[in-house]
C-alpha cells in the first residue's frame, strides 16, 4: 500500500487513517521507502524526538540567488542553531505586528454586489484575506500589498520538495522582487534596528546575516498564510454550514471560535509532514534507522480513538480538542497558530453576522497536493439577513 497520494485523487483519506491506526499505526512503505506513522501516541514522538530533524531540501543549483537565500532560512525548514535563530527572529516578527481591522478587510473583498450572486469564496476570500492581513500588519503600501497578492501562488511552490522546470522558472521569476520589497520595508519599520541588534550580538552573526533571516521569515509568513490560512478558512466555512443553521442560529464569536479549533483537529488543511532519522529511533518495538525518511500523518492522529473520546465525531465541546497536531508540537510547533485561529474566528464571524449564507451543493474538488487538503472551490450565496433565502 502506498501512503503517498494526491488530496485531490481520494474522496475520504480519513477511512484510510482509521484503517492504519487501527491495524499498522506505524508503517514501512516499501513502494516510496518511507515511514508513516499514524497514531497519536507515535506522531508525538516523533516531533518531539531530537533526532527527528526538518529533512533538508535537494541542493537545486537551478534557483537563483534570492529563492536559494528565502528556502535556507526559514525557520519551518531548519535545525539545530539555524532554527533557533530563525525561530528567535519569527517569534520578534509576530510580537510586532499592530493589530488591523478583519472587517475592513472583508469589505473590501466583499463589494455589494456579491449580494445574492454566487460568489468562489476561496478565490474572493481565503486566498486573500491571510496574506492582507499579514501585509497591513507591517504596514505595506498598497502597490507592494497588489504584487505580493498577485505573485504569492508563484512564491509558495518554493516549499516543495521536488519542483518542475517550470515551478522553479516561476520561483526565480517573483523572488527577487518580493525579498527587494520586504527587505526594504522591514528596514522602515520601529523595531528593525532592535531586532538585527538582538539577533547578531546573541548569536554572533552578522547583520547582513540577520537581516536575511528576518527578512526570509517575513516571507515565510506570506507562504504560510496563503496555504494553511485559506486552508483553515475554507474548511471551517464548510464544517461550519454542514452543521449549523446560520440564519436560525445565533452565531456568537466564542461558538465559531470552538468550531475552528474543532475544525483544526477534524479536518484540517495540513494532512502530513516529514523528518528524516539522524539516528535509529527505537519507536515501541521498531527501529527506525539513521537516514530513514518519515511521514507523519497529523490528520490521522487528530482522530485517534485512544486520545480523542468519539474522534469520528465533530464535537466542539470535547475537552482536549486543543490538543491536536495540527499545527506540530515541540520545537516546530507553528508560531502562526493563534494568528490563523483570530483571522478565521473574526473573517467568519463577520461573515455570519452580515449575511445569510447558502453552500452550493457541487462536491468540493481539492488541490492536487500530499501533504495539503485544500479545497479548490466553495460556491457560496450570499443574502442580507431580512431575506428570505
Amino acid at each position: 500500500m502506498s501512503t503517498l497520494f494526491l488530496q485531490s485523487e481520494v474522496k475520504n483519506p480519513y477511512s484510510l487513517y482509521q484503517k492504519m491506526i487501527a491495524e499498522n499505526p506505524v508503517y514501512w512503505d516499501e513502494t516510496n521507502k518511507i515511514w508513516a506513522l499514524y497514531s497519536y501516541e507515535a506522531c508525538t514522538e516523533i516531533l518531539n524526538h531530537p533526532a527527528a530533524h526538518i529533512p533538508a531540501f535537494l541542493s537545486n543549483n537551478a534557483l537563483n540567488k534570492y529563492a536559494s537565500i528565502i528556502s535556507n532560512n526559514l525557520a519551518r525548514l531548519s535545525n539545530g542553531i539555524q532554527h533557533e535563530i530563525a525561530r528567535e527572529t519569527a517569534v520578534v516578527l509576530f510580537s510586532s505586528m499592530k493589530t488591523v481591522g478583519i472587517n475592513t478587510i472583508l469589505e473590501e473583498l466583499l463589494p455589494k454586489e456579491v449580494i445574492q450572486n454566487q460568489i468562489n469564496w476561496v478565490d474572493l476570500v481565503c486566498k486573500k484575506l491571510p496574506i492582507l492581513t499579514i501585509l497591513k500588519s507591517f504596514d505595506f503600501n498598497k502597490k507592494d500589498t497588489h504584487f505580493i497578492c498577485e505573485k504569492i501562488a508563484q512564491l509558495v511552490k518554493i516549499m516543495q520538495p521536488h519542483k518542475t522546470a517550470e515551478e522553479i522558472g516561476l520561483i526565480n521569476k517573483v523572488s527577487e522582487e518580493i525579498y527587494l520589497i520586504t527587505e526594504r520595508q522591514l528596514s522602515t519599520l520601529p523595531f528593525y534596528k532592535t531586532l538585527i541588534d538582538k539577533i547578531s550580538v546573541s548569536y554572533t552573526i552578522s547583520a547582513e546575516e540577520t537581516i536575511s533571516i528576518g527578512v526570509s521569515n517575513l516571507i515565510g509568513l506570506f507562504i504560510q498564510s496563503y496555504d494553511a490560512g485559506r486552508g483553515l478558512l475554507s474548511n471551517s466555512l464548510i464544517q461550519i454550514l454542514s452543521r449549523e443553521n446560520p440564519s436560525k442560529n445565533k452565531m456568537d464569536k466564542d461558538l465559531i471560535q470552538k468550531m475552528v479549533l474543532e475544525t483544526l483537529r477534524f479536518d484540517p488543511p495540513i494532512h502530513n509532514t516529514r523528518r528524516v532519522a539522524t539516528e535509529d529511533i527505537q519507536l515501541n518495538k521498531i527501529i527506525i534507522k539513521k537516514n530513514d525518511p518519515i511521514l507523519i500523518v497529523l490528520a490521522a492522529a487528530n482522530r485517534d480513538p485512544q486520545h480523542f473520546t468519539n474522534a469520528v465525531n465533530f464535537d466542539i465541546e470535547r475537552n482536549n480538542n486543543h490538543e491536536h497536531l495540527t499545527f506540530g508540537t515541540g520545537g516546530h510547533t507553528c508560531l502562526a497558530k493563534h494568528l490563523s485561529v483570530n483571522i478565521t474566528t473574526e473573517a467568519l464571524y463577520y461573515l455570519f453576522s452580515s449575511f445569510n449564507i447558502v453552500l452550493s451543493g457541487n462536491e468540493i474538488a481539492h488541490e492536487p497536493l500530499i501533504n495539503a487538503r485544500l479545497p479548490k472551490a466553495i460556491w457560496i450565496s450570499l443574502y442580507n439577513l431580512n431575506q428570505t433565502i
